[in-house]
């Protein structure tokens, strides 16, 4: 991983982390605005680190409901 993607996974992580412990979906937009205004690179970067992480979540939740559906279908079965 370069050091364009690392500091934007690093910033992404942190943006998702704050989000989550104050409720506030805004952080990114607040923080894709700042870094923008000085590196259109980081910030695309930083959009595509965010999309991932999210989109990795949610697959981590379906597949954590689908194996707790297995389990629970497998033992009443």
């Amino acid at each position: 991983m370069d050091l364009l993607e690392q500091v934007a996974d690093a910033l992404a992580r942190d943006v998702l982390e704050a989000e989550r412990e104050t409720g506030d979906i805004s952080l990114m937009e607040e923080v894709k605005k700042s870094i923008g205004a000085s590196s259109t690179t980081l910030e695309e970067a930083f959009l595509t680190a965010v999309r991932i992480r999210r989109a990795e979540a949610r697959g981590r939740a379906l597949l954590s409901d689908l194996v707790r559906a297995h389990k629970t279908t497998k033992a009443d079965g």
